[in-house]
């Protein structure tokens, strides 16, 4: 297979490293500096582009890949309540094809599988409040993560009591605390913490009277993410649309 890839961080580097182990071919390589390579024949011949930059450039990268009829895998978030729609029609009524998810992680989709059966289980026991807390890296731009975000999604849904997630606190690298702890009963808090190297770090706590239950997912590295992303990559080479981790990983 033949792979484009658009943003060359840390993330990037791994990638291309475990898809040259699995047998495919880097056929171009875009940073900031050489973005004209958009235009290359190169470009144009990747069978998937592989997207990992900010949430201010994913959208434009996306419309530059379409424009060229090549497939994109992105793990880029933050982008999606100003532009989902139009990626949603581009994707169901005019061909293209993006998978895209917030976080790339055979363990993050167990996880969420997890988190997603303990909320149907929760359902039923009102006296269980939950809230949510996501540890990342300095250099991550959003809070809270787009991983966090899904999976308070998916408590929602699965939730009666609970109808919307917002911002908790967040503590910043400097030790700044802003935000706040309090919120309504029908809502589900997403506190952020800043520190270090930390790749990510996901806790869902429900807490009562009487106890608390408390499901994490610790990241060691970024190395499940770019496994995920080239599995994902082999995935959409043979489909087409809005593609998702849950077409990939049945569970």
């Amino acid at each position: 297979m033949k792979i484009a890839m658009i943003g060359y961080g840390k993330m990037g580097k791994m990638i291309e490293q475990i898809a040259i182990s699995r047998g495919h071919e880097i056929v171009s390589i875009i940073d900031i500096d050489n973005q004209q390579d958009f235009e290359s024949e190169a470009f144009a011949s990747a069978d998937v582009a592989i997207e990992f930059t900010t949430p201010t450039a994913a959208y434009h990268n996306y419309l530059r890949a379409f424009a060229k009829n090549v497939k994109v895998v992105s793990g880029s978030t933050g982008w999606m309540q100003e532009h989902g729609d139009d990626i949603r029609r581009m994707c169901t009524e005019e061909g293209k094809t993006l998978f895209w998810a917030s976080n790339f992680s055979i363990g993050v989709a167990i996880f969420s599988a997890v988190n997603r059966y303990l909320a149907q289980i929760m359902n039923g026991f009102p006296q269980y409040d939950v809230e949510m807390e996501e540890t990342h890296h300095i250099h991550k731009l959003d809070a809270p993560s787009g991983t966090a975000i899904t999976l308070a999604e998916t408590l929602i849904d699965n939730l009666d009591r609970k109808t919307k997630w917002v911002k908790g606190t967040l503590l910043a690298p400097d030790g700044t605390l802003s935000g706040t702890s309090q919120c309504a009963p029908d809502e589900v808090p997403i506190h952020s913490i800043r520190r270090d190297e930390v790749p990510g770090i996901h806790s869902i706590r429900y807490d009562s009277e009487a106890d608390a239950i408390t499901i994490t997912h610790d990241a060691h590295s970024r190395k499940g993410f770019a496994l995920g992303a080239v599995l994902a990559a082999e995935y959409t080479a043979n489909h087409q649309g809005l593609l998702t981790t849950s077409d990939l990983f049945k569970f």
